[in-house]
């Protein structure tokens, strides 16, 4: 029988007749997978882990300090009150030592003058090196005495004739050259304004936004930070030094003759001028013949690459339109110059994302990594500002002088598990070809490795 028929006829198919509406004897088919389901009862578990126990509390942010030392006081197991727990007792990185007699050896960096280390921060390699010696030193090489007096020529001279880039193989040790440059120069009573991460300022890691009246990118938050850093490192020198210029911003104004110390301050306090104001300050610093300036970039080559931000049609923003890149390569070019003073830049070659462009490869004479035949674009912008340039090429092996000292180090500071052997260093040495990095990192370092 067809189910129009047992509808007519009132009978159901396979099911208890249901009646719709007022119309009695009429039946439908129900099938029971459509019926709805039912909602479990929801029945609460007697069990409470670690019930009644007082330590489950809330915990704060995880400390991802991996390569931090512990406090003394935390070390309090008899294992730790051993000979093997020792303190680095190294010469003091002081100018009047810094002579031909003092290549080869390691030196501390004094504990005052350190401080621009924690101020403007440091490259990541070389702050990893620091946390495990517990303790900011390096080796002093004969290409640091060759840069150190290089810097001692300049503090009478435009930094227009001190424009130098190093230049070298990944890892051998120009972030390192730099560091020391930095910190000779703070003890020579310099005024030193040192970038270590110089792709921060074009990986789009801060926020941006545009200054119609300069027609480029500001980076409030990135110069108000610099700023800040500037004024921990350079506060006793700047006190002495004034404003030459006049400069009305806003609902304040810094007039001509106003202490240096008070334009710093305004963008200190006000984020959104804090880009106006390190432009400013820069010029100032251009101007003052008092004391040396030294301007200090790593990740140099970072400055002449495409930045990651991007514009409101959603194109690539290039570094020379932000407003502290772009001032920066003005000093770097040349375009300006402090009356007394030098411009120091590094390239890195860890991140492959920023390369060194062409433009800046035959502006230092290095060889170029890819075809560069003359039907390769140059970019004209870039070429000027890359116009004159000097190439400063750090060795790309240690010598075995210096990596004794380097290996002397850290067995003094008992981070090798090895003993101290000729052979075990001789082997160390030539797995690594002399490269100051791979000797430490994947020499001496992998010795610790389980």
């Amino acid at each position: 029988m067809s189910l129009v028929a047992a509808l007519r006829t009132g009978r159901a198919v396979h099911s208890t007749p249901v009646t719709l509406g007022s119309s009695a004897g009429v039946g439908v088919q129900t099938r029971g997978y459509a019926a709805p389901v039912k909602a479990a009862k929801k029945v609460s578990s007697k069990f409470r882990p670690n019930a009644g126990n007082d330590n489950n509390k809330k915990r704060g942010p995880r400390d991802a300090g991996v390569f931090r030392p512990m406090s003394v006081n935390n070390l309090s197991d008899p294992v730790f009150q051993s000979d093997q727990r020792t303190t680095l007792e190294l010469p003091v990185f002081r100018p009047e030592a810094i002579t031909h007699t003092a290549a080869n050896k390691a030196m501390a960096f004094p504990q005052d003058e350190s401080k621009a280390l924690k101020a403007y921060g440091l490259p990541t390699n070389v702050l990893v090196d620091y946390m495990l010696l517990t303790k900011p030193c390096s080796v002093v090489r004969e290409a640091t005495i060759s840069m150190l007096d290089q810097l001692d020529s300049a503090a009478g001279t435009s930094s227009k004739d001190t424009r130098v880039v190093l230049t070298g193989k990944s890892g051998c040790g120009k972030s390192y050259l730099l560091v020391q440059a930095v910190q000779y120069s703070i003890q020579k009573q310099w005024i030193s304004l040192y970038i270590p991460r110089a792709i921060n300022l074009v990986n789009s890691s801060s926020a941006f936004a545009y200054d119609a009246r300069t027609q480029t990118y500001n980076q409030p938050f990135f110069a108000q930070q610099l700023l800040k850093r500037f004024v921990d490192v350079n506060e006793a020198l700047i006190q002495s030094l004034t404003v030459q210029g006049s400069y009305p911003l806003e609902d304040r104004a810094v007039s001509i003759g106003a202490p240096l110390a008070d334009l710093i301050n305004l963008g200190v306090e006000l984020q959104h001028m804090a880009p106006v104001v390190l432009s400013a300050l820069l010029d100032e610093l251009a101007t003052q013949t008092k004391y040396p300036v030294l301007l200090a970039i790593d990740d140099f080559q970072a400055l002449y690459c495409m930045s990651a931000y991007r514009d409101p049609f959603f194109r690539a923003v290039k570094a020379y339109h932000l407003t502290l890149p772009r001032t920066l390569l003005e000093f770097a070019s040349g375009k300006k110059a402090f009356a007394r003073g030098a411009v120091l830049g590094a390239l890195s070659t860890q991140n492959t994302t920023y390369r060194t462009p062409l433009e800046l490869v035959e502006s230092l004479g290095l060889e170029p990594s890819i075809s560069a035949n003359p039907y390769v674009h140059r970019e004209a912008e870039l070429v000027e500002y890359a116009k004159g340039l000097k190439n400063f090429p750090v060795p790309e092996q240690l010598t075995v002088d210096e990596a004794a000292s380097l290996f002397d180090l850290w067995q003094q500071k008992k981070a090798l598990h090895l003993p101290h052997a000729d052979e075990i260093f001789l082997a160390k040495y030539t797995e690594s070809g002399g490269n100051a990095r791979e000797f430490v990192q994947k020499g001496l370092l992998q010795t610790v490795t389980l």
